[in-house]
């Protein structure tokens, strides 16, 4: 310790303090020495780790299904990967190049992936380890891969190119056969033009030796991979899109561009057996059809009872403008129209058996859409859907906020579901989910997780977060209470935002009282109730504010004098304001300027209420001489205090949402009273008013373009924000930022701790204002809460972000709040006694401490973060957080046995302090600030949990617990399950006998090296994946994984094989090359004329 310096107690009151005071405890006069606090907290409790990512996979782009470990995987446009298995079983994966994924192919029951990219790789991913990563990957230098497909069962994928040709891989060893199928060889004099990228490739379901090739010009070949040559060509005048087979081998069904599908014999290659357009007109005299949009896919499944089944996307009419996407279904007779919200990215059809040459028996169909994943029952009439188990609707209307809260009540969760379950939709299929592969992890975390996300739309989510999973608990619409506008005409001219005008921004909640408080983007706040009764409200209550932001307020004269004000107006005539009694009505003042007007109508019919949350009292901010009110910038409830309190850059407004009475509407200078250190000139807002028609130019700041409040001049994310007193003249505006109610000192002769409100703003003052409350029970709802400013003021640098309070042994100290309980049920005499008695609880520990013992007060801002001893407010430990950047996020959590200040940077680095010392604990570079999502999104809870959204659809879930870390190997749910392959269909007797059963395909014979040869090296390069030899130990059994190992095992013996074998085995490949060329040249022209050539 060192010795007292006067100098040093004044740094409390000066932002500008030397680095060199920075993590240096300042001593107290003799006599008043600070306890030594034990801090428990060290570095090697933290450990920074990416845990879940939820929601639906960002614009994705590829589709595919394990059918006998019933997986599906959906791939994306940025080299994403989600594996789904049963409800609960999610996992995610990323491509280090961030390329599309254009397709995916299961290793079936393998435990194994193959994922094509845009950048012409190949990589064979490992889903036997809970963290999948990537064995092999190939790199194509010549070409560009179009399609690929991986027979059941076979180690060698057929790989097709844009140029026409297709190469086979052998999936072990992720290295190119030499057998190739060229494009000239396939289409040969059938067409005198190139045919295109190859589109499709398949089997035939009863034949492995005949391989099925479509190009995308209309041409489909039959290819025999023995002989070499084609046995059929196929030739139709309109693009191909896609091909399927039925399960006998004898028939195949193309999709064409002009919405035609074509069914082919396999023998009869001179014209299709049948052509049908699904959605086309019939024209008379027997015209062919009008042309469609193309049909994007078709399957062709078979069931042993009854018609095929023929499911396609696409291939509407072109008079349709305006319809939504389609899936159809045609069964028979039948021909079913699925609606789709949004267009269809891919679909594929869940049969009961994985073997091509049997019945397919499907059962459901799962489509990917742009932004959703439906699952349709094909065994019900009707095809309906499957509800979905995934949380995949997160943004069913775009995230505008995000509030993380670990270690909730143990009651929260079932409380919500209770009430969430009624809102459940109806109408879906009685069946179990069916994509049900995997095992969940052990849930080693034992706490309650609770996710709350604000949408654009009004709505709000309360999500089940426990033990890495998430599932949807409760929706409410907050935009109930008001007036919907009918149609554009019809809209109020007092809106500030051209859409989302019920957009959430802020999110303030009490778990303990379940008190929910919300901002929203028409500068309105929202109280709710949670209650497990339905209630009729008849008339909502409501009350309007005018926050002003200049000194010479005509309306309020009583603010000019200096602090401690009297009692301000309201809190004198605690009544409720009905709505019919608003000043509404006067919507423009003496110069036709709007004016004491909202900029939403609240309905003024009864509102029918469900169990839930039951809005308490709407709060508008209103128009003021033509200038419209100022987005919400910072907003706190307290339930034992019955308070609500918000600001904005033109001051702050406190309501007691008891009585229903503004306590306090203050311009921010106000509340400095004489004590003001800014040399301000009062603005008045009709100087630079704008005109009273023009809208606020609001679209930066508004949620929808999830851009945060802060002040980017030109989008780019290094900024200064100085609080010198130069920069007051230039912003002239000081916006509320922190609000925190608390039990605490607040001044600093007082003896004993006491209800009050700390008020942070973006300049870097804290400002404390002292609260004088009533009596509990009735006298709570008859006398007025009295509001002061204290006149204590301390100083940060930069915008203060987030506040909190610790008692003399370093515990935090929590706000008062008082304990939910069910309020539309009539008490009983005896309660009511009860409740006349009562007043509300507060639990900080420091109410029952001796009078000598003092507090803390933690005060983080966007720059440095400072502890306050308390009651004499001199700075105890004081820590510059960043002096290049800003932090975007501070919050005081507890971890394990410990209390911590966790921060996050617009430079990307995720930080963490002890407390109260502030000791550096973690620094890590996590990611930077690449969008404001990020920035308006993230946030630190309890147990070291945090989160942000990674894209609009999904939520990214991280920890920065060193205890978390460890233990997540264990939560994590296992991909691969050891099942049983299912038994091949029975061939029969006759066809056993007689042959006409699958005929097989020693592929081994055809693609290996010895009948082959190597492939040329520069056409693709084989890279080693970094889930190598950990991969592979992962890969305990199955064929691909013991090839793989050995295939290991020779690659480290073979890489002593020099530069000089390689060159010559080219050398030796491209002579035998030249001479069959030259061989079949001589062939070709040997008995030709000179004057044929």
């Amino acid at each position: 310790m060192r010795k007292f310096n006067i100098r040093k107690v004044l740094d409390g009151l000066t932002a500008g303090s030397s680095s060199a005071s920075q993590q240096q405890q300042q001593q107290h006069p003799p006599g008043n020495r600070e306890p030594e606090i034990q801090e428990t907290l060290q570095s090697e409790h933290f450990q920074l780790c990416k845990t879940v990512r939820h929601g639906f996979p960002y614009q994705p782009s590829a589709l595919a299904f394990d059918p006998v470990q019933k997986i599906l995987a959906v791939g994306t446009q940025t080299g994403a990967l989600r594996l789904f298995g049963r409800p609960g079983v999610e996992c995610y994966c990323q491509h280090d190049s961030g390329a599309a994924v254009i397709q995916l192919q299961f290793l079936i029951n393998e435990g194994a992936l193959v994922s094509a990219l845009a950048d012409d790789t190949l990589h064979l991913w490992n889903l036997r380890q809970k963290r999948p990563a990537i064995l092999h990957s190939l790199k194509f230098c010549r070409e560009r891969i179009t399609f690929c497909h991986l027979p059941f069962q076979s180690k060698w994928l057929y790989v097709g190119t844009e140029r026409g040709n297709i190469h086979i891989v052998n999936v072990e060893s992720f290295t190119l056969s030499g057998y190739v199928i060229m494009w000239n060889k396939a289409i040969e004099l059938s067409s005198k033009s190139h045919p295109g990228p190859v589109v499709h490739i398949s089997d035939n379901p009863m034949d492995e030796g005949k391989l099925l090739i479509g190009f995308e010009s209309g041409t489909v070949v039959l290819w025999d991979l023995k002989s070499k040559k084609a046995d059929y060509r196929y030739t139709y005048d309109e693009a191909i899109h896609s091909v399927a087979w039925h399960h006998e081998g004898k028939q195949f069904i193309c999709s064409h561009s002009d919405g035609t599908l074509t069914i082919w014999n396999v023998r009869s290659p001179a014209k299709p057996v049948q052509t049908i357009t699904p959605h086309g007109k019939q024209l008379k005299d027997g015209k062919k059809p009008e042309p469609c949009k193309p049909i994007l896919k078709v399957e062709f499944k078979t069931t042993r009872s009854g018609e095929p089944f023929i499911i396609l996307s696409g291939g509407l009419s072109y008079d349709t403008v305006g319809r939504r996407p389609c899936l159809t279904v045609m069964h028979g007779k039948s021909t079913a129209v699925l609606e789709m919200d949004y267009s269809i990215v891919d679909f594929l059809t869940l049969c009961e058996t994985p073997y091509p040459n049997d019945f397919q028996e499907p059962y459901a169909v799962v489509v990917l859409l742009e932004k959703d994943l439906v699952l349709i029952d094909l065994a019900q009439n009707g095809y309906p859907i499957f509800e979905n188990p995934y949380p995949l609707s997160i943004h069913e209307s775009p995230v505008t906020c995000c509030e993380y809260f670990a270690d909730c009540p143990v009651d929260l969760i079932p409380a919500l579901y209770s009430v969430g379950v009624r809102q459940k939709r109806q109408g879906y299929s009685k069946k179990e989910w069916p994509i049900n592969g995997g095992n969940w992890g052990l849930g080693a975390q034992s706490y309650s997780e609770i996710i709350i996300t604000g949408h654009a739309d009004g709505s709000i989510k309360f999500w089940d977060a426990s033990a890495i999973t998430l599932q949807v608990l409760y929706k409410l619409k907050t935009s109930k209470v008001f007036e919907k506008s009918r149609n554009k005409d019809d809209k109020p001219n007092t809106d500030i935002v051209d859409e989302d005008p019920y957009a959430i921004q802020i999110i303030s909640w009490c778990p303990e009282s379940r008190m929910l408080c919300i901002a929203g983007v028409s500068a309105h706040v929202i109280i709710y109730r949670f209650s497990k009764q339905e209630v009729i409200t008849e008339v909502i209550p409501m009350l309007e504010v005018r926050l002003l932001y200049e000194i010479n307020d005509v309306e309020s004269p009583e603010c000019e004098q200096a602090p401690p004000l009297p009692t301000p107006v309201g809190s004198a005539n605690p009544q409720p304001i009905p709505p019919q009694s608003h000043p509404s009505t006067s919507s423009s003042s003496s110069d036709g300027l709007r004016d004491n007007v909202p900029c939403l109508k609240v309905k003024n019919s009864p509102l029918k209420q469900s169990p839930g949350y039951q809005t308490e009292l709407v709060i508008q901010l209103v128009w003021v001489g033509g200038e419209p009110p100022q987005q919400i910038t910072s907003l706190a409830i307290n339930s034992s205090y019955g308070l609500v309190v918000f600001g904005n850059c033109n001051g702050i407004a406190m309501v007691d949402y008891l009585q229903k009475a503004v306590l306090l509407n203050l311009g921010t200078i106000e509340l400095y009273g004489s004590n003001d250190p800014y040399r301000r000139e009062p603005r008045s807002p009709r100087k630079s008013r704008q005109p009273s028609g023009a809208k606020m130019s609001r679209k930066l700041s508004l949620p929808t373009d999830l851009k945060p409040d802060l002040d980017i001049k030109d989008n780019s994310f290094s900024r200064s924000r100085s609080s010198s007193v130069t920069s007051i003249d230039k912003e002239s505006r000081e916006a509320i930022s922190a609000l925190h109610f608390c039990e605490t000192f607040t001044r600093k002769a007082d003896s004993s701790p006491s209800p009050c409100l700390w008020v942070g703003t973006t300049l870097g003052t804290v400002l404390v204002i002292a609260l004088n409350l009533p009596p509990g029970g009735e006298q709570r709802l008859l006398q007025p809460v009295i509001v002061s400013p204290s006149g204590t003021i301390l100083r940060l640098k930069g915008a203060i972000l987030r506040m909190a309070f610790l008692d003399s042994t370093g515990c935090l100290v929590p706000p008062a709040y008082e304990s939910w309980k069910e309020h539309n049920v009539p008490e009983e005499k005896d309660e009511k006694e009860k409740l006349k008695k009562r007043r509300p609880v507060s639990v900080s520990p420091s109410s029952s401490q001796e009078i000598s013992e003092n507090q803390y007060a933690v005060i983080c801002s966007e720059k440095q973060a400072k502890v306050i001893s308390l009651p004499s407010q001199n700075c105890a430990f004081k820590q510059n957080i960043t002096e290049t950047s800003f932090v975007l996020r501070g919050d005081i959590v507890s971890l394990s046995n410990g209390i911590c200040l966790a921060c996050f940077c617009a430079n990307g680095h995720i930080m963490t302090f002890s407390l109260p010392s502030l000791r550096p604990l973690l620094d890590v570079y996590y990611l930077p600030l690449t969008n404001m999502r990020i920035a308006r999104t993230f946030c630190f809870t309890n147990n070291g949990q945090a989160l942000y959204l990674v894209s609009p659809t999904e939520i990214q879930r991280l920890t920065y617990s060193q205890e978390t870390c460890e233990n997540l190997q264990e939560m994590l749910g296992e991909l691969f399950t050891p099942v049983e392959t299912p038994e091949a269909p029975n061939r029969g007797f006759f066809k056993g006998l007689f042959g006409g059963g699958a005929q097989s395909l020693d592929r081994e014979e055809l693609f290996g090296e010895s009948s082959s040869g190597k492939a040329s090296r520069s056409l693709a390069q084989h890279i080693p994946g970094p889930g190598g030899i950990e991969g592979v130990k992962g890969a305990a059994s199955g064929v691909v994984g013991e090839l793989a190992r050995a295939r290991l095992a020779l690659d480290e013996r073979g890489q002593k094989l020099g530069d000089l074998e390689e060159r010559t085995a080219a050398m030796l490949s491209s002579a035998d090359s030249f001479s069959k060329h030259a061989h079949e040249m001589m062939l070709k022209y040997k008995d030709k004329k000179w004057y044929q050539f």
